[in-house]
C-alpha cells in the first residue's frame, strides 16, 4: 500500500493559479472581503476585478478579514480523517494578517499532527513556499521535512513591487503613516519589498516608467542561479506582460517557471490598481 502523504494547506492570498494548486493537491482556505456591506470569499464570491472597480469608482473602501479558527479546524479535521498522517499549513506573513494566528489556534486541537508555517510574505512569495511544501509531501517527506521545505523557501524568496500610491497600504495599516507620507512626497514612485514579513520602501524614483525599469533591474540583479519568477498585477495586464518579457530576456536560461497572474482580492484591496509585483524564487 502506498504511503499516505502529508497534506498541505495554504490560504487564498498565495495567488497560486488554480490549475497549479490542483496539480500540487493544495488545500486553499479563502479569506473574506467586504465591499459596500456585502461579504464574500476571495476567489469564490469576490475577485480582484471587483476590488479594482470599487476602488476606481471611489464608492466603497473594501476591507478584509482572516478565516476564523474553526474554518481551519474543519479543513484539518477532514484531511486527517481522510488518512493524511499530518498537515502543514502555510500562510501569509503574521505581520500582515491574523490568518497565521487563526491557523495556530485551530492547530492546537490536533497536537503535533498539524504544523503551521509563517510564509513571511503574500502573493507568490507565499505561494512558492506552499508549492515547495507540496512537492516535499509528494516525495514522501514526513511532517518535519515538509515544514522545513516551506520554511526554507519562504526565507529565500524575494518579493518586490511597485504601486501608484501608498494610500491603500496606509489605510489598511500595512505600512506606517510616516513611510507613506515620505513615499509620496514630491510625487515620487515607490518600489517596495517584503522584509522580515513586513512591507518596507526599497527605493523611490521619479516616474512610473523608471520605477518599472528599476523593478526589473532589482529583480534580475538578485539572481545568481536558476530561479522561478512570478509577475503579479492589478488591472495592469499589458504592463505585467511587458515586465515578464523583460525578465525573460534578462534571465535567459536561468529562468525556470514563469507565472504571470493578477493578484487576488485581498492583496488588491490593500495595494490598489496599477500594482506590478515580481517574486523571485531561487531553485534548490
Amino acid at each position: 500500500m502506498p504511503r499516505r502523504r502529508v497534506a498541505v494547506v495554504t490560504d487564498s492570498t498565495g495567488c497560486v493559479p488554480e490549475t497549479v494548486a490542483r496539480r500540487h493537491r493544495l488545500e486553499v482556505v479563502p479569506l473574506t472581503v467586504l465591499i459596500g456591506g456585502v461579504e464574500g470569499r476571495e476567489g469564490i464570491d469576490v475577485t480582484s476585478r471587483d476590488i479594482a472597480a470599487a476602488l476606481n469608482a471611489r464608492r466603497y473602501t473594501p476591507s478584509t478579514s482572516r478565516p476564523n479558527p474553526e474554518e481551519f479546524a474543519q479543513v484539518y479535521r477532514r484531511l486527517l480523517d481522510g488518512g493524511a498522517p499530518g498537515v502543514v499549513s502555510v500562510h501569509l506573513s503574521a505581520k500582515l494578517s491574523g490568518t497565521y494566528d487563526s491557523a495556530l489556534v485551530a492547530a492546537r486541537e490536533f497536537g503535533d499532527r498539524v504544523a503551521v508555517v509563517d510564509g513571511r510574505s503574500t502573493g507568490m512569495g507565499l505561494g512558492f513556499a506552499a508549492m515547495a511544501a507540496a512537492r516535499s509531501a509528494a516525495e514522501g517527506q514526513d511532517l518535519d521535512g515538509v515544514r522545513a521545505a516551506a520554511e526554507s523557501t519562504a526565507s529565500r524568496t524575494q518579493t518586490l513591487f511597485y504601486v501608484d500610491t501608498l494610500e491603500f497600504l496606509r489605510r489598511g495599516g500595512r505600512i506606517g503613516a510616516a513611510s507613506a507620507l515620505l513615499g509620496t512626497a514630491l510625487a515620487v514612485k515607490p518600489i517596495l519589498h517584503v522584509s522580515e514579513g513586513q512591507v518596507v520602501i526599497a527605493e523611490r524614483v521619479r516616474t512610473s516608467s523608471r520605477a518599472l525599469a528599476r523593478l526589473v533591474e532589482l529583480a534580475a540583479s538578485s539572481v545568481d542561479g536558476p530561479v522561478d519568477i512570478a509577475v503579479h498585477h492589478l488591472a495592469a495586464e499589458d504592463t505585467a506582460a511587458n515586465v515578464a518579457g523583460l525578465l525573460r530576456e534578462r534571465l535567459g536560461d536561468r529562468l525556470g517557471d514563469m507565472y504571470t497572474t493578477e493578484v487576488g482580492a485581498v492583496v488588491a484591496a490593500h495595494v490598489g490598481p496599477g500594482l506590478i509585483g515580481v517574486v523571485v524564487h531561487p531553485r534548490d
